[in-house]
């Protein structure tokens, strides 16, 4: 008898990973508090975010442990993290509205601002409403690497261009702010389907590795110098601005040897997906155990890069191919680079999570016509926000520049993305598409989305590229 009551497994509290939360939490504030001691301003812009940034990461890391351990306490304190973080967002949201004297909408900070507030929101909504207790694990780390970005992007307060002074600036961008974060909250979910609809573990391994390969590949071939350096933004760090040698041509800098890591964290990440391919080609599945370990390594190669390149990109100075003498180059130059790098981390320690504790998480999701139906709910939500964002933003052209088309690349991005999304709209209703279609479609969506939203604005200059 005294046996039995030994082997009976004891309630989990989470008490070790809540208290270490806290502290770490209170310790980055206490920080917080003592600067602002010696500056004298508590509730700067600048503060408000740090403070968001902490108690998102905190959400995060809690989210995260549920997954990993089923911890019900931990749902409980991360939602209270998630809602102090909300509540530091909208006070960011607030002072940047009162100093700008126009809603925070005017640059790529300031929707990053909006898009990250609105995405927590939906992510309470998600976990009380519909009881997806695991969304948190997904969107938080999106919030989080949104405020890293908004830190290195510029935030100064200027002057709207006369493009942009218009009420339709409020409507056309808040339409887009809530249906892009809809868009993000489909994809997990349509993650989450998947995983809970048996896709198989090594199909995810294939997706994660062919995504940090896009994520090295695209920085290999647009920033590889000769001699192996990486070619980086010049930055201006009194005007906090990019330097240009001629209109429109941005100088750049050669960080010498971080081009051969770049490519060395390439060719290991790739790894992964040969062993994959070798799999499927010779019906030989001991090449998944070796893929596995190299998503390991690619993992540690991964934060190795990361950490060498925030050293060398960090206030430095170098050469330039394009000028004589050395020119300073910042983090702040090289936003989505950094951001890049921190997401293929966290897709492979996603990766890595559903590797170890896919049972786990089958056992927290919902079912999977309730991922299915959730799914579909969020996309009738986000849908009529894209048409009616995409309505205003012609309305708002012809008054702006006599023309409500232009085929400016961010309208046909827009335009793409609709149909994505009407595609699946179209198909559910009229085909009864359900399932794992309909989850594809919903990550391609958001895929067209992230496209839009950064890829159109740095690559294809046009009439947005204020936006």
């Amino acid at each position: 008898m005294s046996h039995a009551k030994a082997e009976q497994p004891q309630p989990a509290t989470g008490a070790t990973l809540i208290v270490g939360v806290g502290l770490s939490v209170a310790f980055l504030l206490l920080i917080a508090l003592l600067n602002v001691v010696k500056s004298g301003n508590l509730l700067s812009e600048t503060n408000l975010l740090y403070t968001t940034l902490i108690f998102y990461a905190g959400a995060g890391a809690l989210y995260l442990g549920f997954g990993v351990t089923g911890t019900e306490a931990y749902v409980k304190f991360a939602s209270i993290a998630t809602w102090l973080g909300l509540i530091a967002n909208t006070g960011a949201i607030a002072h940047r509205w009162y100093e700008a004297g126009h809603p925070p909408f005017a640059s790529v900070y300031e929707m990053l601002l909006s898009f990250v507030w609105t995405l927590a929101v939906l992510t309470l909504v998600a976990e009380k409403k519909y009881d997806v207790k695991v969304i948190g694990t997904v969107t938080m780390p999106v919030a989080i690497v949104g405020v890293v970005l908004m830190q290195l992007l510029r935030t100064d307060v200027h002057p709207l261009v006369p493009a942009l002074q218009s009420t339709w600036l409020h409507v056309h961008v808040t339409l887009a702010m809530f249906a892009y974060a809809a868009c993000a909250l489909s994809f997990a979910l349509a993650m989450m389907f998947l995983i809970q609809d048996n896709m198989k573990t090594e199909t995810f391994l294939a997706v994660t590795s062919a995504t940090t390969v896009a994520i090295y590949a695209g920085v290999v071939l647009t920033r590889f110098e000769k001699w192996g350096g990486l070619s980086l933004t010049a930055w201006n760090p009194e005007s906090k601005s990019e330097i240009f040698i001629s209109k429109g041509v941005r100088l750049f800098v050669t960080v010498p040897d971080l081009g051969w890591l770049m490519l060395l964290a390439l060719l290991v990440v790739a790894s992964p997906l040969v062993f994959y391919g070798l799999a499927r080609f010779r019906n030989n599945y001991g090449f998944i155990a070796l893929a596995n370990r190299a998503v390991f390594l690619s993992i540690l190669l991964q934060i190795m890069t990361l950490i060498m390149f925030v050293l060398r990109a960090r206030d430095a100075s170098y050469p330039s191919l394009d000028a004589e003498g050395l020119f300073p180059t910042s983090l702040a130059a090289s936003p989505f680079i950094l951001s890049g790098l921190v997401g293929g981390v966290f897709i492979s320690l996603l990766y890595l999570l559903l590797l170890w504790r896919r049972p786990d998480l089958e056992r927290l999701l919902p079912t999977t016509d309730n991922l299915d139906r959730i799914t579909y709910k969020t996309i009738c939500l986000a849908f009529p926000l894209l048409t009616l964002m995409i309505a205003s933003g012609a309305y708002w052209a012809n008054q702006t520049w006599g023309s409500y088309w232009s085929w400016d690349p961010k309208e046909t991005w827009a335009a793409i993305t609709w149909l994505v999304y009407a595609g699946y709209l179209h198909m559910r209703i009229t085909r009864g598409w359900r399932g794992r279609r309909a989850a594809y479609f919903a990550i391609l969506g958001f895929a067209v989305v992230m496209f839009t939203f950064f890829g159109v604005t740095y690559l294809l200059p046009g009439l947005h590229a204020y936006a």
